[in-house]
């Protein structure tokens, strides 16, 4: 038996959901399909898939083995692609996901400069706030707020991304410019929602920690809107100053001065990350992706 086809046929009836649509993937039949899955089955001697006339599920052992196969699968197509374009020049498509908020305001703009570079890459941008497992999204770089990852993947930290208050002239003008944590329970709050949930305002009171969030005005994942709606003067918003360093040089929004400082997260060194495998990193296109944003992300830092 051919194990490693066998594998692979696994790996795409376990993502497809169907032995038909993984058959049609590989051009061959589907009984024949069928047949090597089993075949691989009877050679570990353990049930990989729960098999009815619907759906196609994964047994507890079949989705322990899919995790390890998965990724060896994904390291042996990283290494092929090495090999195969070892002192080539960088050439085919290159996969990034990128949070929503940095993917507009910063990546997209930088990447019309990169194309410039690298006419030969073809590049497929996601935008989605959404978590990304680089192996199971087929992502060769993916690009995200918070802390570095547990996963097992390289982190290059490209920015920091810590919050700050802002709120516009007018809405100090007519509500009073707070200065104490406490007194936020008098304003409007605009929110960022995360996908755990909307940023909370927290500060340290007393030795411990407290939520100091105001009443809500506003909550979205819409950045570009929350900012209109702090400028309008409808409420305290607090984003990441890389968003709102444009508004903060013209003037349309204020940061404001609490003490104590204003946090969504007691947890120091927020920051945005460059995700991807490292054996990937071999491969040209993703390296001169990974050189070329590792070496923008200084003037980043720098703002």
């Amino acid at each position: 038996m051919d194990q490693l086809r066998a594998i692979r046929y696994f790996v795409k009836v376990v993502e497809s959901g169907s032995f038909t649509r993984a058959a049609e993937h590989f051009r061959v039949p589907p009984s024949s399909l069928s047949r090597r899955v089993a075949d691989l089955e009877a050679q570990l001697g353990a049930t990989l898939l729960k098999r009815s006339t619907r759906v196609v599920k994964l047994t507890e052992i079949g989705h322990s083995y899919y995790t390890s196969v998965r990724s060896l699968l994904s390291q042996l197509e990283a290494t092929d692609e090495a090999v195969s374009q070892y002192q080539s020049k960088p050439m085919g498509h290159l996969r990034i996901s990128s949070m929503v908020g940095f993917g507009e305001n910063m990546l997209l703009p930088l990447m019309d400069t990169f194309s410039e570079l690298y006419p030969d890459i073809v590049l497929d941008i996601t935008l989605s706030d959404s978590l990304t497992v680089l192996e199971r999204d087929d992502i060769d770089l993916a690009i995200r707020g918070g802390f570095a990852p547990d996963e097992r993947v390289i982190a290059t930290k490209l920015m920091g991304n810590e919050f700050m208050p802002v709120a516009s002239p007018a809405y100090l003008a007519k509500m009073g410019t707070p200065t104490h944590p406490l007194e936020l329970a008098q304003h409007k709050g605009i929110y960022f929602r995360t996908p755990q949930g909307p940023t909370p305002w927290i500060c340290e009171l007393e030795d411990r920690w407290q939520d100091v969030s105001a009443p809500a005005a506003a909550i979205s994942n819409a950045g570009r809107w929350l900012v209109h709606k702090a400028e309008q003067g409808e409420g305290i918003l607090m984003l990441p100053r890389w968003v709102l360093q444009p508004y903060l040089d013209k003037g349309s929004l204020l940061p404001l001065q609490l003490s104590p400082s204003l946090r969504t997260t007691p947890n120091p060194g927020l920051g945005i990350y460059l995700l991807y495998q490292k054996t990937h990193y071999q491969v040209p296109k993703v390296k001169v992706a990974i050189d070329f944003l590792t070496a923008h992300s200084k003037s980043w830092q720098a703002t």
